[in-house]
């Protein structure tokens, strides 16, 4: 019986296919809004239905090798910060999994870009667009969950970690970069003025002790971020915002 029952456990035990799916988000800060990019699926399962993208990690490939791959071949840009966020695999989020007797794993990524110098890669054959996180259509698979935890992710991100400086320009004003925080968190995370005091208070950004004039409103101040000073807090506890 015992023989029987572990010849049985080896014929139940579920071959797996894995997968990257990437939530590229995108700021823009000229509309004050968070966007994500969105891909026409080709072909079934789910053929005319906007999904992430995503491909299966090819042999010999690393995890994160397969999110850059996606990511260059979709999007041109040449600031941005890419993490692994989580892996989705339960049963049935595939609906090929009975027809190839096999479980589709995603191990998905969340990237943060700028909207106005990211290049969007139109392949002839794939519909591609940035949607508003707040209208996004009906997607395949389940991607919508794994926007939403994207989402919630990349905001508690902002909240305690230097996330945002890796897409602004080498120079910023503090303007901009409330900007960008708004446009993620919403107006109403914080006033300008306190934003201001307390990220200048965090002494990791430097004055270039250079004004600049972009848009209307007197010449503000350009910042850049001090790696160096960051270094010598970034084991302690931060709170940006």
């Amino acid at each position: 019986m015992a023989e029987v029952s572990n010849r049985e456990s080896v014929n139940n035990k579920a071959d797996f296919k894995v997968g990257v799916d990437n939530v590229i988000f995108s700021v823009d800060t000229q509309q004050n809004r968070l966007l994500v990019l969105l891909v026409m699926r080709q072909k079934e399962p789910f053929i005319n239905y906007w999904s992430l993208p995503g491909t299966l990690v090819i042999k010999g490939e690393s995890l994160e090798a397969a999110a850059y791959r996606i990511l260059a071949e979709k999007i041109r840009v040449k600031n941005l910060y890419l993490e692994q966020l989580y892996t989705f695999g339960g049963p049935g989020r595939d609906p090929r999994e009975s027809s190839y007797n096999c479980r589709y794993l995603s191990v998905s990524y969340f990237a943060l870009v700028r909207f106005e110098e990211a290049e969007l890669i139109a392949n002839g054959v794939t519909s591609i667009r940035w949607y508003p996180v707040e209208k996004i259509p009906q997607l395949a698979f389940d991607h919508q969950k794994i926007i939403e935890y994207g989402y919630s992710r990349l905001r508690n991100k902002l909240e305690y970690s230097p996330v945002a400086f890796d897409v602004l320009p080498e120079e910023f004003t503090l303007g901009e970069l409330y900007q960008l925080y708004a446009s993620i968190l919403g107006n109403n995370f914080s006033d300008y003025s306190n934003f201001r005091a307390k990220l200048l208070k965090l002494g990791f950004l430097s004055d270039t002790g250079i004004k600049t004039s972009r848009g209307a409103g007197r010449p503000a101040s350009l910042y850049r971020f001090d790696i160096e000073a960051f270094a010598l807090v970034k084991d302690k506890p931060l709170m940006f915002i």
